[in-house]
């Protein structure tokens, strides 16, 4: 798998065995959605495996990763993928110009209790057919993360009912490209 544009355009991403990548066709869509919020933004990446996608938010200018996954095989490859472009994750800013990035080695509602910062975009592929998009988006809702008017996208399979509305966060699109869909949410203060 290839980054597929901006400053990392072309470089190849590591994949660990048994996972399911995001498709290049889902990320590019995902991230014309997007281009007009990634710059400068702060990226959360749950369920990250490679971390494909928070190195792609990254290439597109993102300011900030942080990426959470409790697969140790997928941990080993994402610090692969980040020291192959020169990125080396960090507790405090690097300073100006610089990424900050952050790696969580947990579950990850467990790591939703622990992390501090807010984040305007937060992406999460969850493992299809267990309910963790819905666990996970209820857990966002109840946590002090999301910036103001941050987006959640969740990546799951056409067949997956989400909620129209949990706590602060409501649906405004849907897109579908054969069995993945897109599922995003605004999040709205009340």
């Amino acid at each position: 798998m290839k980054v597929i544009a901006g400053k990392f355009k072309g470089r190849v991403i590591q994949m660990p065995k048994g996972i399911r990548p995001t498709s290049g066709k889902v990320r590019e869509a995902l991230f014309e959605i997007l281009k007009d919020r990634i710059e400068g933004a702060a990226f959360l990446d749950l369920f990250c495996g490679s971390g494909a996608i928070g190195i792609e938010a990254l290439s597109r200018g993102a300011k900030t990763a942080t990426f959470v996954d409790n697969n140790f095989k997928c941990i080993r490859s994402l610090k692969k993928n980040l020291q192959q472009l020169s990125l080396t994750p960090t507790l405090s800013p690097l300073g100006r110009g610089s990424h900050v990035l952050n790696i969580y080695t947990r579950n990850t509602i467990q790591a939703l209790k622990s992390i501090t910062q807010a984040f305007d975009i937060i992406f999460l592929d969850p493992p299809y057919y267990k309910d963790m998009a819905k666990k996970t988006l209820i857990a966002l809702s109840d946590c002090d993360i999301l910036a103001r008017n941050a987006l959640v996208i969740i990546e799951a399979h056409k067949k997956d009912i989400l909620p129209e509305e949990t706590g602060t966060l409501k649906k405004i699109r849907t897109c579908k490209y054969g069995d993945t869909k897109l599922e995003f949410f605004k999040h709205e203060l009340i």
